[in-house]
């Protein structure tokens, strides 16, 4: 796991900006995973507390865009936009890139019960306020299903009562754990509680409604989700007999007019010599 000054990757992360285009594709991405890790491990402390829901990286030839997604960007960008520009210089001082070559934007999470992220992080500081672990985790799972999602599951292990550590499971709805829908339907985060006790691990699966649109969930449907259009309406007797009057009509008409051509005289061909003033 990387932490926010790991001395082993300061030569490695410095030597990244400006060996990126003469680095091999394995590096490149290591740099970036190395790049991601850290960055995601800053913003999640830093962040916390103002509902902070995943980071996107964009990679332009003139610049390195940095999207903060979070439930509260006002308090991410902080008073007269001080806070996001103390962030800016911190990371552009952390990983070596130029003056302006790193911009920071804040992005407010559309359906925050959607977000696996920001309901982690919803009841991490519940458990941390005091608050029952039972009542705690009933509250996450109904905010969940009243955002429209398919299906919620909560995670709670560790010490919860007593010396004995036990896991507690909280689940509700339809939850796809296997093959290429878990993967695009599911979304997961998992945080570290430092309760007295010791440490409570909390898990949060969210099964994501289908978006024909893409904006609250997957385009693609499910594998198993079957559709059935209704038929189109069966034309009357009426309608087909006017159909086909209409057809014949048409046939009818084109006849003629190929037979009125076939008549037609064709004109004389004009004699070079009169053409010519001869």
């Amino acid at each position: 796991e990387a932490t926010l000054h790991p001395h082993k990757y300061n030569t490695y992360i410095s030597n990244m900006q400006a060996a990126r285009s003469k680095m091999s594709t394995k590096r490149k991405f290591v740099a970036d995973g190395v790049f991601y890790s850290e960055l995601n491990e800053l913003l999640t402390r830093e962040l916390a507390e103002d509902g902070y829901a995943g980071v996107e990286v964009r990679t332009t030839p003139h610049r390195t865009e940095i999207i903060i997604r979070a439930t509260r960007t006002q308090n991410v960008l902080g008073e007269k936009g001080q806070r996001i520009r103390e962030l800016t210089s911190v990371v552009q001082k952390r990983f070596d890139f130029a003056d302006g070559a790193v911009e920071l934007y804040a992005e407010r999470v559309q359906n925050r019960g959607l977000c696996a992220q920001a309901q982690a992080e919803s009841l991490k500081f519940k458990l941390l306020g005091g608050l029952a672990v039972r009542r705690a985790c009933y509250g996450v799972v109904r905010f969940v299903m009243e955002a429209s999602a398919k299906g919620v599951e909560v995670i709670v292990t560790g010490k919860l009562r007593g010396q004995r550590a036990k896991a507690m499971k909280f689940c509700d709805g339809y939850m796809i754990k296997t093959g290429h829908a878990g993967q695009v339907y599911t979304d997961t985060a998992v945080r570290h509680v430092l309760m007295r006790q010791g440490v409570v691990g909390i898990k949060v699966s969210i099964m994501l409604p289908q978006d024909p649109k893409g904006v609250i969930g997957p385009k693609i449907p499910l594998d198993d989700v079957v559709t059935i259009l209704e038929p189109a309406p069966e034309p009357t007797a009426a309608e087909i007999a006017a159909q086909v009057a209409a057809a014949e009509a048409a046939a009818a008409a084109q006849a003629a007019a190929a037979a009125q051509m076939m008549a037609a005289p064709e004109p004389a061909a004009a004699d070079p010599a009169m053409a010519a003033g001869f």
